[in-house]
């Protein structure tokens, strides 16, 4: 009995890590800067090229964590009307997500929900100008501004053979706005949250 146990035990643990990699866009919402005088803006992160990097354990046949890395390229945009100002850009999140798979490690297909949160950092890694348009509402800059993010998701995993997935996933990830790459002018306001939506496919190795 003792010898079937000992046996038993390196299964039991088995295939429990998975680390893995992908790739995909990001989609930002704007939020609107409002100067008394000189009218408001529309500020956005553009469109752009998404990767991530993840590690994470299975403890049960449902439930896991996973640690993520994602990096977006986007230029930081204000726009009114026909005037608009760019600055290139960049972001990097690392979260922490709860995973729920509403199918067991026993299906060939597990499509799951994912919650959790992290850190953001935006980046403005253009070239300052002295004159920038829509400069009287606010001023895009090369600095650097983190915040807090939640990130929720939801995905499909599907086996390819007994330690490969092939995984795809779409994370809506909510941080503050961003008032130090996106800084205000003096009377201008802002708030409210930015939302990134990122649609991902990936490969994840079991172990």
């Amino acid at each position: 009995m003792l010898t079937g146990l000992l046996a038993l035990t390196p299964a039991a643990f088995g295939q429990r890590w998975e680390v893995g990699a992908g790739a995909g866009g990001g989609f930002y919402t704007s939020q609107t800067i409002t100067n008394p005088t000189a009218g408001s803006a529309d500020a956005k992160i553009a469109t752009g090229p998404a990767a991530g990097v993840w590690l994470g354990y299975n403890s049960t046949d449902r439930w896991g964590g996973e640690i993520r890395y994602g990096v977006q390229t986007g230029d930081f945009t204000l726009n009114s009307g026909s005037a608009q100002a760019t600055f290139g850009a960049a972001t990097h999140t690392m979260h922490y997500d709860f995973l729920y798979h509403l199918r067991t490690t026993e299906d060939r297909v597990r499509p799951y929900f994912s919650f959790g949160a992290g850190v953001k950092l935006f980046q403005g890694t253009g070239t300052e100008v002295a004159a920038q348009p829509l400069s009287r509402i606010a001023l895009l800059t090369k600095t650097t501004d983190l915040r807090p993010v939640a990130s929720f998701g939801f995905g499909v995993k599907a086996k390819m053979g007994e330690h490969w997935l092939l995984r795809a996933e779409v994370h809506d990830y909510l941080s503050p706005f961003p008032t130090k790459v996106f800084t205000p002018n003096l009377g201008s306001k802002t708030g409210g949250w930015f939302n990134d939506i990122v649609p991902m496919v990936g490969i994840s190795y079991i172990f």
